[in-house]
C-alpha cells in the first residue's frame, strides 16, 4: 500500500518509495510496478501525475484526478510557482550554505538556466577507511531547487564535487560500490521532503511533508545523523 499524505476531490499526494517508477517506460523494462497504476488501484480512481520524480528518488509525488487540476498544477511547476525541498546525503563535507547557478543542457543540447540553493544540516565522519583516507566524510543537506530541470539536483551536486550517494549516473561509482559492499545499500539518498503550492481550484495554500523512508533513516543512523 502506498502512503497517501494528502487527498481531496481534486488532488492526491503519496510518499513514493525508493525504486518505484512513476509510470511505465520503455527505458526500464525490468519494472513491474508503477506508482500510477498502484495508486489508481488502491483508491479506485483515475489519476494523472503532475510532475516527476526519478525512480530512485523517494518522497512527495502529486497526482490530479481531473484534467483542469492537472493542467493548472503542471503550469505551477513549469513556472516555478511551487516550492520544493529535498533531503540528500552527499560525499564529503559540503559548504554550510551555497547557491548553485549552473545552466544545464536539454536532450537537444539547448542550455537552460538552473538554480539550486542548499544548506548543510549535519556532517558525519565515519570511522571506515576509504581509498587513501582513514575515514569517510558525508553531509546531510536540505536543497531548494528554484528551477525544475531534469536531474537538476544530481547534476548540480556532481558539479560542485559533492555527488549524491547512490547516484549511478552522475555520482561517484567508488562510493556507490563502497555503500553496497559496506552497508548493502542500493538506493539513492535523495528524498523529496516538502512541497508548497497554491491549490489549483480552491486557491488555498497547501504545504505537504513526507517522512523519510526506512533505508534513508538506516544510513543516517549508521552515520549518527539526526533530523
Amino acid at each position: 500500500m502506498l502512503e497517501i499524505i494528502y487527498q481531496d476531490e481534486y488532488l492526491v499526494a503519496i510518499n513514493k518509495p525508493h525504486g518505484l517508477l512513476v509510470h511505465q517506460t520503455s527505458i526500464a523494462r525490468d519494472a513491474t510496478e508503477f506508482a500510477l497504476q498502484m495508486l489508481r488501484d488502491q483508491i479506485g480512481k483515475h489519476v494523472s501525475p503532475v510532475h516527476r520524480l526519478d525512480r530512485k528518488t523517494s518522497g512527495i509525488l502529486l497526482f490530479a484526478f481531473d484534467k483542469t487540476s492537472e493542467t493548472l498544477m503542471q503550469q505551477q511547476f513549469m513556472n516555478a510557482e511551487t516550492e520544493k525541498k529535498y533531503l540528500a546525503i552527499l560525499r564529503g563535507f559540503a559548504p554550510d550554505f551555497m547557491e548553485i547557478d549552473y545552466p544545464l543542457a536539454k536532450e537537444n543540447g539547448t542550455m537552460q538556466e538552473a538554480f539550486t540553493s542548499f544548506k548543510t544540516l549535519q556532517k558525519a565522519e565515519v570511522d571506515v577507511a576509504f581509498g587513501k583516507h582513514q575515514t569517510s566524510r558525508y553531509s546531510l543537506i536540505e536543497a531548494t531547487p528554484k528551477t525544475g530541470r531534469m536531474h537538476q539536483l544530481r547534476k548540480h551536486f556532481s558539479h560542485i564535487l559533492h555527488p549524491i550517494i547512490g547516484d549511478r549516473t552522475h555520482g561517484c561509482n567508488k562510493q556507490n560500490k563502497f555503500f553496497l559492499e559496506q552497508w548493502n545499500m542500493t538506493t539513492m539518498l535523495l528524498h523529496a521532503s516538502e512541497l508548497s503550492f497554491t491549490h489549483p481550484i480552491t486557491s488555498e495554500k497547501i504545504h505537504l511533508k513526507a517522512n523519510l523512508h526506512d533505508e534513508f533513516k538506516r544510513i543516517m543512523k549508521i552515520m549518527n545523523m539526526e533530523l
